[in-house]
């Protein structure tokens, strides 16, 4: 009754549906891991800007590679900031993801080490290779708050470190370059000022990282174990429709035989 299902056509679909439900089920598992480490993240992000601020001389040195566990930590800084050296970052979004500037400023500790500040966020001009209108920074002694991020670098980022860029552009913030093109020693890593915010509200200071949203992974997680399971289910529909269509096809082919005797 069932021999069919011994044909070359029969076969190879029997052959594709047990290959496809090992590959849904790592596909989900795929999905379910990423939802997992986003979670992860969230609490991470959540608990360092929680975090008592920590100076910032304690959690980075110069050539130190800030790792994930200290990312988005709230640090302290004082200096003064080195305008005289200040750089914009090209090809930055703001919250409304409008393209412009980071403005990257060194602010110089007291013991004449540098710690990279990511002021914040500014339009870009009618000429993208002209340097933006920035305000100035803070002179004199100042504190600054904000959150710990690791040198930023084109495998990390996806973004290529272009050559021949107009003076003052950079395309990453990575303490190494900055290093060179100062003269001095750079703490590794950065900060993103939190606070003080600028009177005017430029330079626009960089949002909170999202640590809300746990994204559609988990839903993808279940969407492809489900379609795992309707692999068999739809075999076995398949196949008893075939039966059904064949035993209906061969009482055709028997009462067209019936027909002449009967006449």
């Amino acid at each position: 009754m069932y021999r069919f299902v011994l044909t070359r056509q029969w076969v190879f679909l029997t052959l594709m549906a047990l290959a496809l439900i090992p590959a849904m089920i790592k596909l989900g598992f795929w999905q379910y891991h990423r939802h997992e480490h986003r979670v992860a993240q969230n609490q991470l992000i959540e608990a360092n800007l929680r975090a008592k601020p920590a100076p910032v001389t304690e959690l980075t040195s110069p050539g130190h590679r800030v790792p994930r566990a200290d990312f988005w930590r709230a640090v302290t800084a004082t200096g003064t900031y080195d305008s005289a050296h200040e750089v914009v970052v090209r090809m930055r979004t703001d919250r409304d993801d409008k393209v412009g500037f980071h403005v990257l400023t060194p602010l110089v500790l007291s013991d004449g080490r540098v710690v990279l500040v990511n002021r914040g966020w500014v339009p870009g001009g009618d000429d993208p290779r002209a340097y933006p209108p920035v305000p100035a920074a803070p002179t004199g002694e100042v504190t600054v708050t904000g959150r710990l991020k690791a040198d930023e670098t084109s495998g990390g980022s996806g973004i290529k470190d272009r050559k021949g860029l107009p003076d003052r552009q950079v395309m990453l913030i990575n303490s190494a370059q900055q290093a060179e093109y100062l003269g001095r020693t750079v703490l590794g890593g950065y900060l993103e000022l939190t606070a003080p915010v600028p009177a005017d509200g430029s330079p626009e200071t960089i949002a909170d990282p999202d640590h809300d949203s746990i994204g559609p992974h988990m839903a993808y997680a279940v969407q492809w174990w489900l379609f795992a399971g309707a692999v068999p289910v739809g075999w076995v529909v398949l196949v008893r429709r075939e039966k059904r269509e064949r035993e209906e096809e061969a009482a055709r082919a028997e009462a067209s035989r019936q027909e002449p005797a009967t006449a």
